[in-house]
């Protein structure tokens, strides 16, 4: 069915997420059979129809295993994904006390929207990125780098939060979360069965020619079903990445009807993303990898061109062209609310942190009580 409009596109992407999510969930009980006619091959010495009928009597009696496994892999990514995330990045969790400004232009954009506030992080690092994280309401959260903060204005940083927002409303950030754990399962088992085979050393019982070869077809099918398993994996991980970004840029113009706004910030972020000690699945759910694939088969996101091109064209935005970032004298401060003055020169000088050293990560620790409606209350005088 064709898409009109916007909601339309993100129902009819929702669809189609959903169908490659499932095609993930197929793709980890065709490792399974991959591996059973493995085992097959190397423990027994058959014709090759026989073995691929033991395999696949085996991944039947295995399946129920194989969807437990996969479920409690989820359930752990569900309970401890932040804290794991947070460790990687060094990404911590910020009050309105703490980032007025920053924190004042993400609630404006959620109370404009009738969206509730998710919590907000900042990464002590001077890459341009942000994203977003959580598997429902009571744990999403959009992290940006101090250095995004730094180099962009007001209204490219509000551009940015309303990016990760409508990640957040489509249910991308959910979906993409799940698709992540799936396919590093995928990719858990399939380098585990690689490394058995090659680094174990390869032995079958066989009395003939005629067994030796059944055995070779069977080990050859088998390792083309796994190579296949995981470099499909990685295709329908990235093309979820890269459907979703062009709807949350178009997104972010619909919640601060800014689309230069939006165009300028992709600009400035470009080439400028790298988190250094990030995991590729981190980077896969940021708002620019500019870490790229073969031929584009393998980037998680489109070229920022081809995003700012259809913000010109479905937009009405405005290109100008790549941009340069301030020099270090003349980097931009934190947004301030309107009305407030900003900090003395002393206070702003370049090299300090955005934030005090934190504490030790603990998995599952909370950071703070939960917050109320508008964000943690303020303490009584």
């Amino acid at each position: 069915m064709a898409a009109y409009g916007l909601y339309t596109h993100i129902r009819t992407n929702q669809r189609r997420s959903i169908a490659l999510l499932i095609g993930l969930f197929f793709l980890v009980y065709l490792l399974v059979y991959a591996g059973a006619l493995v085992g097959e091959a190397v423990g027994s010495a058959e014709p090759v129809n026989a073995l691929m009928r033991r395999a696949l009597a085996d991944a039947l009696y295995a399946s129920p295993f194989a969807t437990a496994g996969t479920a409690l892999w989820i359930l752990i990514a569900y309970k401890f994904h932040q804290s794991m995330i947070d460790a990687v990045t060094g990404g911590r969790e910020v009050t309105r006390q703490q980032a007025p400004g920053l924190y004042n232009l993400l609630e404006n954009l959620c109370i404009s929207r009738g969206i509730s506030m998710p919590r907000l992080r900042l990464i002590e690092n001077e890459s341009l990125n942000a994203f977003a994280t959580g598997m429902n309401e009571r744990q999403y959260s959009i992290t940006v780098t101090s250095g995004l903060v730094h180099k962009l204005d007001n209204a490219e940083i509000e551009s940015v939060l309303g990016h990760e927002l409508t990640h957040i409303r489509n249910g991308d950030v959910r979906l993409l979360v799940i698709a992540v754990i799936i396919a590093g399962v995928i990719s858990f088992f399939a380098e585990l069965l690689y490394r058995l085979l090659f680094q174990g050393g390869l032995r079958w019982r066989g009395r003939g020619d005629g067994d030796r070869r059944g055995v070779g077809v069977a080990l050859l099918v088998g390792l083309a079903l796994i190579l296949v398993a995981w470099v499909l994996s990685i295709v329908i991980r990235f093309a979820l990445s890269r459907k979703r970004e062009y709807l949350a840029d178009a997104g972010s113009v619909e919640l601060t009807k800014n689309p230069d706004a939006m165009i300028s910030a992709l600009r400035k972020i470009e080439g400028r993303g790298e988190l250094a000690g990030a995991t590729s699945a981190v980077m896969e759910m940021c708002i620019d990898n500019p870490r790229q694939g073969f031929s584009n088969i393998f980037d998680t996101h489109p070229p920022i061109e081809a995003r700012v091109a259809a913000l010109v064209q479905f937009a009405g935005g405005h290109d100008p062209g790549p941009l340069a970032l301030p020099a270090a004298e003349e980097t931009m401060p934190e947004p301030l609310p309107a009305g407030e003055q900003p900090p003395a020169p002393e206070t702003a000088a370049e090299g300090k942190r955005f934030l005090p050293e934190r504490p030790p990560i603990e998995l599952g620790a909370s950071e703070r009580d939960e917050p109320g409606p508008w964000g943690p209350h303020a303490p009584r005088q």
